[in-house]
């Protein structure tokens, strides 16, 4: 063939079928935008998308071409498998998936006795642990006290999910499953983990300032959980893709809880559920409207959604949760109880009320229209200016952009850098893209030369005292991992440090030398955000159309980082194209679930 830049043209010539090419460049090009496979029966999208023109049909392709299985048996490059065709790596990872839920949930019936006798004997305690907040004014669906439900479901199963939006209390009903844990079994052991050090820290510092009125030893139990990003947890194998612990090697706890679930890729996911001792309680949290991982697959997503009625208990379950609910108003009401026939049925609990955001107004508004596209409510909220949480900066006005970023003086002035760190994050710049105008790069230098000019920093060189900085790669020999935020400052000899924060809240201080991949941070990618929380937020949002990178994930995503207020930069029309336009990944999981 002649030479050709095109990548997915590239991989498709690496095999001498000719059959084979137009599938290969096709699942190429979808695995490069998130997809775990292809449809290979839609042919007018082979027919449109690819260089190729003479098209078999896919269902022959098994018996035509010795690069395609129908299963993980035959180890060949593709699988083709009920419709769909596969790398044969990806249907490996989705299978992994697969099978580990199911034993999960399959080993959950050994154990149901004890775990049900051992509820009951603490249903007083339990109580104790309800829902206090007022339901006067609260639509019905959201009165009921679903964290309970949550928390008693997690306790009952191995496999799990909890899935909410922010202020759900998604981190208030782990701390509820682990009071009842704790509560019957002082011993038992937990891991907290996420894909990122920021999010894990996160997690695990909401647990230790819980105000569950419980007894001061779970406290202290909760002080002792040390969180760990997903990698650590695993312990990678050095110049390996493999990890330590696997499904000959299980995790070593009995009680596993991931937080931001849905950032995590179809590969890292496979050998995470791979690792879970079919004995062990492994609990999901995550937002399924967030973005997903920046690799392929969007899993936690697929699993939230692989059941049609979600909450939906069978009369039995719902019988057995509404004894651990004291108030009435507070049950699950007879609209949620029925029965599922799906592997998924009571795994997967939504939690549909925010105790930060007010569904009437605000950002829980704002973030409700964007996912749900609601065009009206999101031009209403563009006319409207009397929201002062809510501001559309349509004009790029200079006023408002260095009104915002002056809240940054704040860290650069504050002497302790404990007290700097913490002020830095109370406020964020988020951008949807890298380049151009709107993107990261150009937005940091706007905001270096604004705190240049007016004399709070000083921006030369690579390293500049009070400079933020991301860590872009892992250094574990540092113990500092992809997404570790930390400042420039001058130790008390003068020399420039970098300085971060732990887990427990110390703070290290490390040469800059031995940080070749950092970034500037002043202003960060949406993507980078997952995990994060901020006071305030910017939103900047390209002027013109980026295909496919702006979604209403993303922009939900972006706006759902701020706890108080959000400005977003953009224009109208970028705004509704953005709501309109949806992640849509490719995965089987969903369809294979007869196979449990």
């Amino acid at each position: 063939m002649n030479f050709t830049n095109d990548v997915n043209q590239q991989f498709a010539e690496f095999f001498t079928d000719e059959r084979i090419k137009p599938y290969a460049y096709l699942l190429s090009k979808r695995l490069q935008e998130g997809n775990i496979c292809i449809d290979a029966n839609d042919l007018s999208t082979l027919e449109s998308e690819i260089p190729y023109t003479k098209i078999v049909p896919a269902s022959t392709l098994p018996s035509l071409t010795k690069f395609v299985s129908t299963d993980n048996e035959n180890i060949l490059p593709f699988v083709l498998h009920k419709e769909r065709l596969y790398l044969q790596r990806y249907f490996s990872y989705e299978s992994t998936i697969l099978h580990s839920i199911g034993r999960l949930i399959e080993n959950e019936s050994n154990l149901r006795t004890d775990r049900v006798s051992s509820l009951k004997k603490i249903e007083p305690f339990i109580h104790g642990l309800k829902a206090t907040a007022s339901n006067v004014g609260i639509p019905s669906d959201q009165q009921i006290d679903w964290q309970m439900v949550a928390a008693i479901q997690s306790v009952l199963h191995n496999f799990s999910i909890i899935t909410g939006g922010p202020g759900t209390g998604k981190t208030t009903t782990v701390a509820k499953v682990l009071s009842i844990l704790f509560t019957i079994n002082p011993e038992i052991t937990v891991a907290l983990a996420a894909p990122t050090g920021k999010a894990a820290m996160r997690m695990a510092e909401s647990l230790k300032n819980s105000t569950l009125l419980v007894d001061p030893s779970i406290k202290e139990s909760f002080k002792k959980l040390t969180p760990n990003t997903i990698h650590r947890l695993l312990k990678p194998i050095p110049d390996s893709i493999h990890f330590k612990h696997n499904v000959g090697n299980p995790l070593p706890y009995d009680v596993l809880i991931i937080d931001e679930a849905s950032m995590i890729d179809v590969a890292l996911f496979a050998k995470l559920l791979d690792a879970v001792s079919s004995n062990t309680r492994l609990i999901l949290l995550g937002d399924k409207n967030q973005l997903a991982s920046v690799e392929a697959g969007s899993l936690f997503g697929d699993l939230c959604k692989a059941i049609d009625h979600s909450n939906q208990l069978s009369p039995s379950a719902a019988e057995f949760v509404n004894q651990f609910i004291p108030d009435l108003d507070r049950k699950i009401p007879f609209d949620y109880i029925g029965q599922v026939n799906h592997p998924l049925a009571e795994h997967v609990i939504e939690l549909n009320r925010s105790h930060r955001f007010s569904s009437m107004g605000g950002i829980g508004k704002l973030s409700h229209a964007i996912i749900n596209n609601d065009e009206n409510v999101l031009k209403d909220f563009i006319a409207d200016k009397g929201d002062p949480s809510i501001v559309f900066d349509l004009a790029s006005d200079e006023f408002i952009f260095e009104n915002f970023i002056d809240g940054y003086k704040e860290y650069i002035l504050e002497k302790d850098i404990s007290k700097a760190l913490e002020k830095f994050n109370k406020l964020r710049v988020l951008c949807a893209v890298r380049e151009g105008v709107d993107g990261l790069y150009s937005i940091n230098k706007m905001i270096e030369h604004y705190l240049s000019k007016h004399n709070l920093i000083k921006s030369k060189g690579d390293f500049y005292e009070n400079r933020p900085i991301i860590i872009t790669r892992n250094y574990k020999e540092l113990k500092l991992f992809n997404g570790d935020i930390g400042i420039i400052r001058k130790d008390a000899n003068g020399n420039l440090r970098a300085y971060f924060e732990d887990s427990e809240k110390n703070i290290r201080a490390i040469m800059p030398v031995y940080i070749s991949d950092a970034e500037t941070v002043f202003a960060m990618t949406i993507h980078k955000s997952q995990g994060s929380e901020y006071n305030k937020v910017m939103v900047v949002l390209p002027k013109k159309s980026s295909g496919h990178l702006l979604t209403r994930e993303l922009l939900y995503t972006a706006v759902t980082r701020a706890k108080e207020s959000v400005i977003i930069r953009t224009t109208a029309d970028i705004l509704l194209e953005t709501s309109q336009a949806t992640v849509s990944r490719t995965s089987g999981i969903n369809n294979r679930f007869d196979e449990i």
